[in-house]
């Protein structure tokens, strides 16, 4: 092809134990036209969907907390029980299922919330530098009468579930208390969708 840029030459894979890591050789034609050889690590996890609940009439979300080790491992850490512990948007990977099919999964085995629909705002890739993984962002309605089931996770999950206002839950971007990139992009998004709505 005359637009070529990328030829991979190699790839080797460094570890399947948990998820995919590969270390990629190829070879890059850069804007001068000159081909170099490099090498890079990119981990395959596969694709995922998040999702924001919000109950309009109250003005609430709901959001998860569960243990994240490479938050612990990076500094994530005091003495007592919130340690290692991530506040975060409802989210999982897609398991061969399309994304909208895959959020409404996720949503009841974490949240317990049954959905009927969801409303997509975007796709991103949240570490484009070293993870392939792109994420299907959604948001959801839901009321004191959404059909709704336990919750809390499977498997080895151990879930907590959080109903907060937004306005807290904004405030607790600004304290630190929520980090979590895809949940900051969902809770910024619903608050400028109020805002558009208010103009």
């Amino acid at each position: 092809m005359a637009d070529e840029r990328v030829r991979i030459t190699e790839e080797k894979i460094l570890s399947d134990n948990w998820y995919v890591l590969k270390r990629y050789t190829f070879d890059y034609r850069g804007k001068d036209g000159q081909w170099t050889t490099q090498q890079r690590e990119a981990y395959d996890r596969g694709n995922g969907a998040t999702i924001l609940l919000h109950n309009p009439q109250t003005d609430t979300v709901i959001l998860t907390r569960q243990f994240r080790l490479p938050t612990f491992i990076n500094g994530n850490r005091d003495d007592g029980p919130a340690s290692g512990m991530l506040i975060e948007a409802c989210a999982g990977l897609l398991d061969n299922d399309d994304p909208e099919t895959a959020i409404i999964r996720e949503t009841e085995e974490e949240t317990g919330f049954r959905l009927q629909s969801v409303q997509k705002v975007m796709e991103a890739y949240m570490s484009p530098g070293s993870v392939t993984e792109k994420l299907f962002f959604y948001l959801a309605e839901y009321t004191a009468d959404t059909e709704r089931s336990t919750g809390g996770g499977i498997d080895e999950e151990d879930i907590d579930i959080l109903e907060l206002p937004l306005s807290q839950a904004l405030a607790m971007m600004k304290t630190g208390e929520v980090q979590d990139g895809k949940t900051i992009m969902l809770l910024q998004h619903l608050r400028l969708q109020q805002l558009e709505g208010q103009g």
